[in-house]
């Protein structure tokens, strides 16, 4: 991999203007570029269509989501009802991952660095962390929650294992330890070899779990005799029905609120605009779809055949009686939750870290900065603490649809998606991004007014009719706010980023 040399005049101080300007023809900052956060060239870029789909093929299906979506049958939704609520939601964010994914297309650069056109060269550290924290958190529970998997199939296969799981040591046993230590370093080495590894990985596990939770759907209704029940008691009816139908949806665009505000991170590699769009389209809208009818018949075919709801796939997993369908629809589960954990918790605080120390980190050594960290807040302790759980990474996630309001209003509003892409690299006072001392402070204001609106809508119960919408209005309202403050009157230019760009080998 070749790029430009990017030593500045207080790394070689030394060194004449006019060497200078020749070992560094476009006056790019070391404290800003970097292999990693340089833009990607257009040539070479590897995520086509499939690879977009196979985000969705996995990310979709996540235990969480099921459990999320199963939820709503005790909201009292029936199974026609939450087919319409997820179709709302996946329409939604079809449209608004599109919006989000051409811009790490056009421009090639991560999340941290994309943030610099609305919150300055600076500023950017601020949502690149808020969103890098949230990931890193939840990237220790996927794996803590992987590791409860792969302990059931361990004793499953030895149950003589079980005198390893009776002892607690910082809040795990001796086997769980084992468990979560093993896929702990497994994505280390994943992501140790960078996008191109990870997009690899989406590719091969995609295909597994498509073919493993519609296999375990085929099952349970042939075990409930062919027929499933369509409720699971008392349904909404009227104006409540769609209220409940509405809320659903905008519950389901929340889940993906992390998402739809870094994806440029994976979309930087994509080939085209077409390449989002197509595998956007299979792997939302009609992925969302076969996975709403998995809900319902996995739900549906439990109460018919007992009158219980079940909490997640993993309950019916469990249930399997025979030993070697049970391990392997297992090992699925554990393929899936990886591959989930990668892509929306691993990428984020990876590309976060190295915006903030670009000249001592680059992909492979933030990522196992990321894992370490992840090990070290004992991530089950956060989990099976509801306060955690609820006011810090709540709290955090809250503010992510500020951002994203903020983000977006200033790339496709107020400079009409043109971007001085090697202008986000200098820290020179004259350039685009630098605003107050690399830091634009409307956006910064913005932001504080449209997050205490948003933490207020997450936590007052007095509110709690419209908390299912906090993501829409959170982003509204930053966008909004946004504008109403934002300078006006300057010109924007549109310089492509292609003679400081790398080749996307990550």
């Amino acid at each position: 991999m070749t790029h430009p040399d990017v030593r500045t005049a207080s790394s070689v101080p030394s060194v004449p203007s006019t060497e200078l300007h020749e070992l560094n023809p476009h006056g790019l900052s070391a404290s800003l570029y970097n292999s990693d956060l340089a833009p990607t060239t257009k040539a070479g870029r590897t995520w086509s269509s499939y690879s977009i789909f196979t985000l969705w093929a996995n990310d979709v299906h996540s235990l969480g989501n099921y459990a999320f979506a199963i939820g709503l049958f005790a909201l009292g939704l029936g199974g026609w009802q939450i087919l319409v609520a997820l179709g709302f939601g996946a329409l939604l964010l079809f449209g608004l991952l599109n919006f989000s994914g051409f811009m790490g297309e056009k421009t090639g650069v991560p999340f941290p660095v994309m943030s610099r056109i609305a919150f300055g060269i600076r500023g950017a550290q601020i949502p690149a962390l808020l969103r890098g924290g949230v990931a890193i958190a939840w990237f220790g529970i996927q794996t803590y929650l992987a590791s409860v998997v792969l302990v059931v199939m361990v004793l499953a296969v030895a149950p003589g294992a079980s005198a390893l799981n009776d002892n607690l040591f910082l809040g795990l046993s001796t086997l769980g330890w084992i468990c979560f230590v093993a896929l702990w370093a497994l994505q280390l080495v994943i992501v140790s070899y960078g996008m191109e590894m990870i997009r690899k990985y989406e590719a091969f596990a995609g295909p597994v779990i498509l073919v493993t939770m519609g296999a375990l759907a085929v099952w349970m209704f042939i075990q409930a005799g062919g027929s499933i029940a369509w409720s699971t008691g008392d349904t909404k009816t009227g104006v409540d029905m769609w209220v409940g139908i509405l809320g659903g949806g905008a519950l389901w665009v929340s889940i993906y609120a992390t998402f739809v505000l870094n994806f440029c991170d994976f979309t930087r590699s994509a080939k085209s605009k077409g390449s989002i769009v197509r595998g956007n389209f299979w792997g939302i809208p009609l992925n969302m779809l076969l996975f709403g009818l998995i809900v319902v018949v996995l739900t549906g075919a439990q109460f018919k055949i007992d009158g219980t709801i079940i909490d997640s796939p993993s309950d019916v997993v469990e249930a399997i009686p025979n030993t070697f369908l049970l391990l392997a629809a297992s090992a699925a589960l554990l393929i899936l939750t990886i591959a989930v954990n990668l892509m929306a918790n691993f990428v984020a605080p990876i590309y976060a870290l190295t915006n903030l120390f670009p000249k001592h980190l680059n992909f492979r050594r933030a990522g196992i900065i990321s894992g370490v960290i992840g090990l070290l807040i004992l991530p089950w302790n956060l989990y099976n603490s509801p306060a955690v759980i609820t006011y810090f990474l709540g709290g955090l996630g809250a503010l992510l649809g500020p951002l994203f309001g903020i983000i977006m209003a200033d790339y496709w509003i107020m400079r009409r998606s043109k971007i001085n892409i090697p202008d986000l690299y200098r820290a020179n006072p004259e350039g685009t991004y630098y605003f107050t001392r690399g830091v634009n402070v409307r956006a910064i204001i913005a932001l504080g007014v449209s997050a205490v609106a948003a933490l207020i809508l997450a936590f007052n119960p007095a509110l709690h009719a419209v908390s299912a919408f906090a993501w829409f209005i959170g982003s509204g309202l930053g966008a909004i706010v946004y504008l109403a403050i934002a300078k006006r009157g300057q010109v924007h230019e549109d310089v492509s980023g292609e003679e400081i760009a790398v080749a996307p080998t990550h």
